[in-house]
């Protein structure tokens, strides 16, 4: 796996525990997720394995703070549908719907991916954060956040999470039920790269997901062909959205 780091007033060595705000590392990681104000565009393709079979959806994403648009481009029998995403609000438009339809993003989308997953990450906005403790995975230190939700709206109710502590990445997701169980574990790659504020930084390339009660069940998600974009105004209001 492979990381890059970025350097950030916040974050030094031998920083306790106590002086390290998990709010702020939140939103640091969430830049690297697609957490920020800049327009952006990437192709999202879904690869599912399940009882030795494996399915592939692709999507055209276009993000620009926290709003989105989705579209489904293959297979075929999906082609044509709409995601949409205001805020925390979440559409469905497709073409044999006559309006679009309120949809929740912790429904799932396909394999092991919910809708909510396949948009910008905003975990700084969506969860509050509690720095649980630091860890070594692969003799690098990280912090291990428990987050929860805000709001019924959100993706997933809890999530731990772990953020490198040199890098300031996540590398790794339990999805959690409200009772705690981990539902579902997602490990993160960066090796796409984007300017924001004048430096290049690392973005998301692939998010791993595997289904905690069955082995056989996997995704993976990864992000293609990622572009730095400028939209119109009002190209993200469900009222213009035409399919």
């Amino acid at each position: 796996m492979k990381y890059y780091i970025i350097f950030s007033y916040f974050i030094f060595a031998n920083v306790s525990l106590a002086q390290v705000s998990p709010e702020v590392l939140l939103k640091e990681s969430d830049k690297s997720r697609g957490g920020i104000e800049d327009g952006l565009s990437w192709v999202s393709e879904l690869k599912t394995r399940e009882n030795g079979q494996t399915t592939v959806r692709k999507f055209l994403v276009k993000s620009k703070g926290t709003d989105a648009i989705v579209e489904a481009t293959e297979p075929l029998r999906t082609k044509g549908e709409i995601y949409v995403f205001n805020d925390r609000n979440m559409w469905l438009v497709k073409p044999d719907l006559k309006k679009p339809v309120s949809i929740s993003p912790k429904a799932k989308l396909t394999g092991l991916a919910s809708n909510g997953d396949i948009a910008s990450t905003w975990y700084s906005r969506d969860y509050t954060a509690a720095l649980e403790k630091k860890e070594n995975i692969k003799n690098e230190s990280h912090y291990v956040l428990l987050l929860k939700a805000k709001t019924n709206t959100t993706t997933y109710d809890q999530i731990r999470y772990w953020i490198n502590e040199k890098t300031q990445l996540a590398t790794k997701a339990d999805f959690l039920s409200l009772q705690g169980d981990v539902l579902k574990t997602a490990i993160f790659r960066y090796e796409n790269k984007i300017k924001l504020g004048g430096k290049s930084i690392p973005f998301v390339s692939e998010m791993y997901i595997e289904d905690k009660s069955r082995e056989d069940y996997k995704s993976i998600l990864k992000y293609i062909d990622l572009k730095t974009s400028k939209y119109k105004t009002g190209e993200f209001n469900i009222n213009n959205i035409r399919n």
